[in-house]
C-alpha cells in the first residue's frame, strides 16, 4: 500500500501505487470508503486523483459493490419545457 493522506474531512485515505493490485481487505475497505464519499457527493474522477487509481477502476468498484451511480448531468437532448403559460 503505498502512503496515507486525508481527505477534505480529516478522514486518512490510502493512495496505492499505480498498477498496484489491490486484493482482499485492503479492496473491500477501499470499496467502502469509495462508496461513502461518491454517496457524499464526490465525482468518480475526484475519487480517482484521490486514491491514485483510474476511473475505470472506480467505476468498476462502485459497481462491483452494487452502488448506484447517479446520471452525468447536463443538458438534455429533448425540448426545452415552458413553464408559463401565454
Amino acid at each position: 500500500m503505498g502512503d496515507a493522506r486525508s481527505d477534505a474531512g480529516g478522514k486518512r485515505m490510502a493512495k496505492y501505487a499505480k498498477g498496484a493490485r489491490v486484493t482482499g481487505p485492503a479492496r473491500a475497505k477501499l470499496a467502502d470508503d469509495v462508496a461513502k464519499q461518491y454517496a457524499r457527493g464526490k465525482s468518480i474522477r475526484e475519487l480517482a486523483e484521490k486514491n491514485g487509481r483510474s476511473y475505470g477502476f472506480v467505476h468498476r468498484l462502485l459497481v462491483e459493490n452494487n452502488v448506484t451511480l447517479r446520471g452525468r448531468g447536463g443538458a438534455t437532448r429533448g425540448k426545452a419545457r415552458s413553464s408559463s403559460k401565454a
